[in-house]
Order: C-alpha cells, then structure tokens, then sequence
C-alpha cells in the first residue's frame, strides 16, 4: 500500500501590513497572501516552523 502523507490545512487570519518583510514572505512561502485564503500543506518540520514565525496571522483549520 501506498504510504498516506499527513497534511495540514492553514488559513491566513491576519494582514501582513506592517509586519516586518521576513514574516511576509514566510506567508507567501505558505502559498497565502491574502486573509482568509487556505492552503493544503505537507506537514513536514519546515512547513511547522514557518507556521510557527507566523502563528498570529494564521489557523491550522484541520490536521
């Protein structure tokens, strides 16, 4: 059987306006970029991390 990889569904809740460049661009390596746009993203260390610099402009909506 195929190995069944585990994802995480993210949703941007807040602007990125007046947020330091580094933050920004980490929203738009998560495929957000705009509040209340979602993604579907391989849950992998890196992935976890970017989440975590941007943990308050964004939701993990399900696991």
């Amino acid at each position: 059987m195929a190995e069944k990889k585990k994802t995480l569904t993210v949703r941007q809740t807040g602007s990125s306006i007046r947020r330091p460049k580094d933050q920004h661009a980490t929203l738009v390596g998560l495929g957000l970029g705009r509040i209340g746009k979602q993604r579907t993203l391989e849950d992998t260390p890196s992935v976890r991390g970017m989440i975590r610099k941007v943990a308050h402009m964004v939701a993990i909506v399900e696991k």
